[in-house]
């Protein structure tokens, strides 16, 4: 080593490694940072063609999340959706990460020169139809303690169109990469994993608000807004006819019904209460956000149709909402014991939006709205009738209930 010359100079592997820790420490994403290594692998002598790197996602919606890079188009990110295709379930059974997976080799290489003998798998066979000559993988796996889900690490490959394919020390050096490589790929994963399951099982916005830093017991904001509470039509006469798995996939397909149109319209679900929805519509605009909640409802009557004529054509049952638009003081935050908390609303309004949705039934009408929120609508005042007044439990005096009228559903 020359005098001054640092062993990160002198040493590829060490060079790319540290410079690995310092991009994911700096909060680069997975396709910057593999482009990055195959730019300074390359510098290195290593001709990479193509270079993959994946691993699995603790996701409802996604299975798993791929990063490659191709020496003429660059670094793209892909994610693996979950499925019940066979189609896809054939192909990843007979891919190298699969193999090694299972295997518990760590690593993995075939030659692709005159030697290779074709078949084993298909995605291989590719790659040397593309050129390349040789192809090398690894498996780099974590410890239970520092997983989350079912993945058990970061898998990676990398191929060179080099005629030789790669040197020894070549190997070494990629090998080498692959402990900083899987270091940051899992950190980056675990913070992705965190946003998306705080976010699936808390909204939105109550995710950003306990992320930002409000997870103390007993904090809240006061806030002004419209309150969303909905349930299904005769949902206990169907659980009690139906089966288990028919009273959840119906729960399911309502409920996204539901959530789809109301977060379309900016409002925030809450909570799921048994066949029951809580949300809130928080904006600043109070006339804009009851014009919103409004659209979600008469827009949420077509979607439920279109799904009943869905359901039924294959034999299942159907059924409709009954919804409660109120407006009100509430307080937003957390609620709970000091390790077991709830980010929710609270206030006597959550509470009336509940009793006012029992009058649906009884008035034979798919959205009731109350006196505070036909106040407070502004230009879409217009659009409700009066149902009457009725005295409801816990409120001091009977209030005047409206409803859509059919003549002005949606918004002009």
């Amino acid at each position: 080593m020359h005098p001054g010359q640092s062993t990160a100079e002198e040493n590829p592997r060490v060079a790319i490694g540290e410079w690995i820790v310092a991009q994911g420490l700096a909060g680069a994403n997975e396709v910057e940072i593999l482009t990055g290594i195959c730019e300074r692998m390359n510098r290195a002598g290593l001709a990479i063609l193509r270079a993959s790197v994946a691993h699995n996602l603790l996701d409802p919606e996604f299975d798993a999340r791929g990063v490659r890079w191709l020496r003429d188009q660059g670094g793209i990110e892909e994610a693996f959706p979950r499925s019940d295709d066979p189609l896809a379930d054939r192909e990843w059974l007979r891919s190298p990460f699969y193999h090694l997976l299972e295997s518990h080799e760590p690593t993995l290489r075939r030659r692709l020169d005159a030697t290779y003998r074709r078949g084993e798998f298909p995605m291989v066979d590719r790659f040397q139809d593309e050129g390349a000559t040789d192809y090398l993988a690894f498996v780099l796996r974590v410890g239970e303690s520092v997983r989350l889900g079912e993945g058990e690490g970061v898998v990676a490959s990398w191929t060179t169109d080099v005629a030789e394919g790669f040197t020894a020390d070549q190997i070494q050096l990629l090998a080498g990469v692959m402990p900083p490589l899987t270091l940051v790929f899992m950190l980056r994963t675990m913070n992705r994993t965190a946003r998306t399951l705080i976010q699936t099982y808390l909204g939105s916005d109550a995710a950003q608000r306990v992320l930002a830093g409000n997870i103390v017991r007993g904090r809240a904001e006061p806030i002004r807004a419209v309150v969303w509470f909905s349930d299904l039509v005769g949902f206990t006469r169907i659980s009690d006819a139906a089966s288990p798995g028919t009273v959840l996939e119906l729960l399911n397909d309502y409920a996204e019904a539901q959530v789809e149109e109301i977060e379309a319209q900016g409002g925030h679900v809450l909570k799921f209460i048994g066949d029951g929805i809580l949300a809130i519509f928080p904006q600043d605009d109070m006339a804009q956000a009851c014009a919103r909640a409004l659209d979600t409802a008469a827009n949420l009557t077509g979607r439920i149709a279109t799904l009943n004529t869905r359901r039924a054509a294959h034999g299942m049952p159907v059924t409709s909402t009954h919804i409660a638009l109120h407006v009100g003081e509430l307080l937003y935050g957390n609620l709970g014991s000091p390790r077991r908390l709830d980010f929710t609303v609270l206030g006597p309004a959550v509470n009336e939006a509940a009793r006012i949705e029992s009058f649906c039934a009884s008035l034979e009408q798919a959205v009731i709205v109350s006196t505070a929120f036909a106040e407070s609508s502004g230009e879409a005042r217009r659009r409700l009738v009066s149902v009457g007044r009725y005295a409801m439990k816990g409120v001091a005096r009977p209030q005047e209930l409206f409803t859509l009228d059919p003549a002005y559903a949606l918004s002009e």
